[in-house]
């Protein structure tokens, strides 16, 4: 019995933007997601003394992760830009993905200045992007993903 492709409309919209960039997006999300309001008005003068508690306060216009994040998302091409706001869309249940091509034109002309800035003020912003992942077939694996950012980072100390 020959074996019928199904053709119909089930098919899904190209992402626009590499899963491997929102994976790394994903990742530094959820970093700059655990940081917390200033837990410790009278810090000493050595973080030691703290017991390194200040490095999860957030603190937005010094915080490297954040100017990382911002960075990355900045040197990405437009269409890349209003793919990941898309995708965070249809992960926050905005959009379905049937939705997709009003979610990318929505993105188009609400966020093409802003798009880092929009980005990193969403809450949230690693498991949405997570779940649109999941939404578009792409696997987002905690663990895995959490291990290739410790090996990026084992890598960059050893240059």
């Amino acid at each position: 019995m020959p074996v019928i492709e199904d053709t119909s409309d089930d098919e899904l919209p190209e992402l626009g933007i590499s899963p491997e960039k929102v994976r790394f997006v994903i990742v530094k999300a959820r970093q700059f997601d655990a940081k917390e309001a200033d837990a410790d008005p009278d810090e000493g003068s050595n973080a030691a003394d703290d017991g390194m508690t200040d490095v999860l306060e957030d603190q937005p216009e010094t915080d490297a992760v954040r100017q990382e994040l911002a960075a990355f998302i900045n040197a990405m091409d437009e269409e890349e830009k209003f793919s990941l706001v898309a995708l965070a869309w249809v992960g926050r249940g905005t959009y379905d993905l049937d939705e997709w091509d009003e979610a990318l034109e929505t993105a188009r002309t609400e966020h093409a200045k802003r798009t880092a800035k929009y980005l990193l003020e969403m809450p949230l912003l690693g498991d949405y992007l997570a779940e649109g992942l999941e939404a578009f077939g792409e696997e987002y694996d905690d663990e895995e993903d959490d291990e290739l950012e410790a090996e990026e980072l084992d890598e960059g100390d050893n240059e």
